[in-house]
This record gives C-alpha cells, structure tokens and sequence, in this order.
C-alpha cells in the first residue's frame, strides 16, 4: 500500500472500530475540506452509507458556498442531517478575545445540542498538524459530561491500540482523521476526486486555506486555482494553516481555553 491507502485503511478501521463498539455514535459536519475527508471515508468504510446521524452545528455565520454545499451533498450522499443553532454571542464568556468568544458560539451549540440527542461517541475531523494544542489529542479522547477536555487526563494510544473500553456515561469523541496532514487531505481529495468548496481556490490573488465564520476567517495571499497548484504551494509555503482564523492570532491560551470547554 501507499501512503495514502495506509492512513485510508486506519482511518476506516478507527469508524469501525467506534462504530461496533461505543454505541450511539454521530458525526461533526463543519463543512470544510477535512470533514468532506471524513464523510467520504465513512462512506467507504460502511460500503456507500453512512450509517449514523451527521450533524452541522450552525453559527449561521458561514459562506454562501459552504451552505449551498452542505444542501447539496446532503442530498447526493444521502445523509441523515440534523443541525443544531448556537447561542448569541452575548451569552459567551466576555473575558475572551472577540474572535475567541465569536467560536465559543459554536461549543455552547453542540453542548446544547447533545443535551437533547445524547451521543456516546462523536466524530470530530481534527488533525494534529493543525494546531498545538490539537497535538495533544487522542483517536478516542475520552470527555466530562458537558464535553470537558482534560489533556491531562487522557489514555495511552501506543501502536494504534485504542482505548474503547470506558465506564458508562462516558462522552468520547474520536478523531479518525488526527494522523493526517493538510497535504494528505489535498492529495487524498485529488485522488478520490472529492467535492471541494470553491473558496479553497484563488481569486484574485487569494484564497482560503481553512473555512470559519465569514466574520473571524479571512484569505491568504495565493495563486493556486487548481488541486495540483493547491499541492505545489504546500510543498514550499511557510504561511500557517490557521494563518487566516483570527482567532488564532489573539491570546495564546484563548484556543487551549476552549478546547478545554469542548471546542472542536
């Protein structure tokens, strides 16, 4: 196998693996092209359907294109959809940086949503080379009740043998995609030709690398209009991922503080 069919077959194994053995279990839709990874290796992984419900919550503050995709491949992949509304951002915690306190929208939203469609497992389509405090993760990354991260608190994963065995009541989040890379998704979406967003693509010298809120995420300078173009930058940027999430350029605990609460 190639690289790219050894991180698909351990990315399919860990869906099975949360899918036989957590019980009710759903899947995080943020609408960007690591989701769009994830939802296509469920796909593959259950032969052509994705057998649990695959949920989108909205801050009602995304891009046009992402809504008009999300409406689209609902539909085309056959997907049981639910979506779930985030609180005003008056009700967030006002020591935050404003961009920081604009994506806790998004963890009070799913806190909310998981009190009335309770879930043993969800996936979550984070990587490890995205962010610092992401690093820290597990595949199956055990929470508190309200969906609480302590990374302190978490199980050995030595030689891909996961953890799936936690006491009742447990709230687990998997991450089948956090071996994976920004360049693995690009070449994985190539290959598998993978529908992509367009706001990925330059227009006029720029384009998005990662997709938020219209109102805290903003474009990098680039000419890649095309997969291919896409590959070759990230084969020589040194321009961050995250470079255009505001967010991520206020204070440096603001990210690990919502983690800690239970960001994505």
């Amino acid at each position: 196998m190639d690289h790219l069919d050894r991180l698909e077959s351990q990315s399919v194994y860990i869906f099975r693996e949360a899918f036989n053995r957590l019980g009710r279990v759903g899947m995080l839709w943020s609408l960007g092209k690591d989701s769009n990874v994830m939802i296509w290796l469920a796909r593959k992984a259950f032969h052509g359907h994705v057998p649990f419900p695959v949920m989108h919550v909205d801050t009602e503050k995304k891009f046009p294109e992402m809504y008009e995709f999300r409406d689209r491949y609902i539909k085309e992949w056959n997907l049981n959809f639910l979506s779930g509304k985030c609180p005003p951002i008056e009700e967030m915690d006002p020591s935050l940086p404003p961009a920081a306190r604009s994506a806790a929208r998004k963890t009070e939203g799913l806190k909310n949503f998981l009190a009335t469609n309770p879930f043993d497992g969800i996936f979550a389509g984070i990587r490890r080379d995205e962010q610092a405090t992401r690093a820290k993760e597990r595949v199956f990354s055990p929470r508190g009740a309200t969906g609480a991260w302590n990374f302190r608190d978490q199980p050995p994963e030595f030689w891909d043998q996961f953890n799936t065995d936690f006491p009742p009541g447990t709230h687990v989040r998997i991450h089948p995609l956090l071996h994976w890379t920004e360049m693995d998704i690009w070449l994985y979406t190539q290959r598998e030709n993978i529908p992509v967003i367009d706001l990925y693509f330059a227009r006029n010298g720029k384009r998005y690398r990662s997709l938020g809120d219209k109102d805290i995420t903003n474009p990098v300078d680039s000419n890649a209009e095309t997969l291919d173009e896409i590959i070759e930058e990230l084969r020589t940027t040194r321009v961050s991922e995250r470079s255009g999430r505001a967010m991520d350029h206020e204070a440096e605990d603001a990210f690990e503080r919502l983690r800690a609460d239970g960001y994505m």
